[in-house]
């Protein structure tokens, strides 16, 4: 099941409506109750709690130790999954029942606070024994035990059988919030995606050219420089026009990695003829890796924002550095680069929902969140973009994408 570490249980379920049910719980039974935390720290207010038990936290050394001992009742009946009853740090009885949202332990619903009848128990002097213990005042005692209720054994059980059943209550209304969030979270990622796909579009139709006359144009171009003996000339435009029609595809097409690799080429010879020197790269790509699926116009955004945002900045330039490999059953692609790097609260605006505009490409106008919302619209949540980067020390771009052959 999904895990939902770092959700409190009073941001997973509505505090008044946790107090309500603990309330009508208390008037039910007859028993004190609270609902603590994962740390055993309280998240309603007390119901019906005895003088006995009001006098106890009271003190600080006292809320402590009950702190301490509902923190261990609760994780006790999360070991049993099921609701235990147990004698508190001062001899009470209490009860416990956990609250366990997608098998994660988020706290407890804990009652009771009388002194269950049982033959040949004198619970008077065992709680005396352990009030003087604990460093509280015995006349105290004497005037708070005495109107502490006394209750049957069968009793004590109905009452851990029916917060049984509240706290599972509280579980199906944890659950149901979530689901609620999670459909809430996945329309609204739904929307934002709309939102860049139709950006995108928009943009294509802007700077749209009848492809046929692109091309034919190109091609003159390099049939006239072959004629002048312009051999760079040449294969600049062939490169140019090879770029442009694979850029030119359905965004939705995928190709293989050896073909997003060959277009990426070409756009470096482009790149490396303006920078020079200023921009190296290296490409290294296993063979048993160049079948495998890609999407169209992944990689290139990327490439081109590591030489515009990180290497062109610097007045040396530097190298990018491209590598495949696969991890943990995905293919993992690697951009690295030695350029300016990325400050940590860049990295989290290009990812959070920021104005985005210092993360598109120069040319290509496709951001890294647009590439990271693409893939993870078609492949998931575990599919997408990391980033690790430093200020000055350069940038990795790692691409995870399903192991598929195209």
């Amino acid at each position: 099941m999904q895990n939902y570490c770092g959700l409190a249980l009073e941001e997973i379920v509505n505090i008044d409506i946790l107090q309500e049910i603990q309330d009508k719980f208390c008037k039910a039974t007859g028993l004190a109750a609270i609902i603590v935390d994962v740390a055993g720290k309280p998240v309603t207010l007390p119901s019906e709690f005895t003088e006995f038990c009001k006098y106890v936290r009271s003190t600080s050394i006292g809320l402590v130790r009950c702190m301490d001992c509902d923190d261990r009742g609760g994780r006790t009946a999360t070991e049993n999954h099921q609701p235990v009853v147990y004698n508190c740090h001062l001899g009470l009885t209490d009860l416990a029942a956990p609250i366990i949202v997608n098998d994660e332990y988020l706290g407890a619903f804990l009652a009771g606070q009388v002194v269950m009848a049982t033959d040949g128990h004198d619970a008077r002097i065992e709680t005396r024994r352990r009030w003087i213990e604990a460093g509280f005042d015995p006349k105290v005692h004497m005037e708070v035990f005495d109107i502490v209720e006394v209750v049957p054994p069968e009793r004590v059980k109905a009452g851990a059988d029916l917060l049984y059943i509240m706290s599972n209550y509280i579980v199906e209304m944890g659950i149901a919030n979530i689901s609620q969030r999670q459909l809430l979270a996945e329309m609204k990622a739904k929307a934002e995606l709309e939102t860049l796909l139709k950006a995108n579009e928009l943009k294509a139709l802007q700077s749209q050219v009848n492809p046929h006359f692109l091309f034919n144009t190109l091609n003159t171009i390099a049939r006239l420089a072959m004629l002048e003996g312009a051999e760079r000339t040449q294969e600049m435009v062939f490169a140019l026009s090879d770029l442009l029609r694979n850029n030119l595809r359905n965004i939705d097409q995928s190709n293989t990695l050896a073909e997003e690799i060959s277009s990426i080429k070409n756009y470096l010879l482009i790149q490396q003829v303006r920078f020079g020197d200023r921009v190296k790269a290296e490409i290294n790509i296993p063979a048993d890796l160049e079948k495998m699926g890609i999407p169209v116009m992944t990689l290139q955004p990327l490439v081109e924002n590591s030489i515009i945002h990180g290497l062109e900045p610097k007045k040396e330039g530097g190298n990018i550095q491209i590598t495949a490999k696969v991890e943990a059953d995905k293919l993992l692609i690697i951009i690295a680069d030695t350029g300016v790097g990325i400050k940590p609260e860049k990295i989290l605006g290009i990812f959070g929902d920021e104005k985005r505009t210092a993360c598109k490409g120069q040319t290509t106008g496709l951001g890294i969140i647009n590439v990271h919302k693409r893939l993870q619209n078609h492949f998931g949540n575990e599919y997408g973009i990391k980033i690790d980067a430093q200020p000055g020390l350069g940038t990795i771009v790692k691409i995870y994408l399903p192991l598929a052959r195209y």
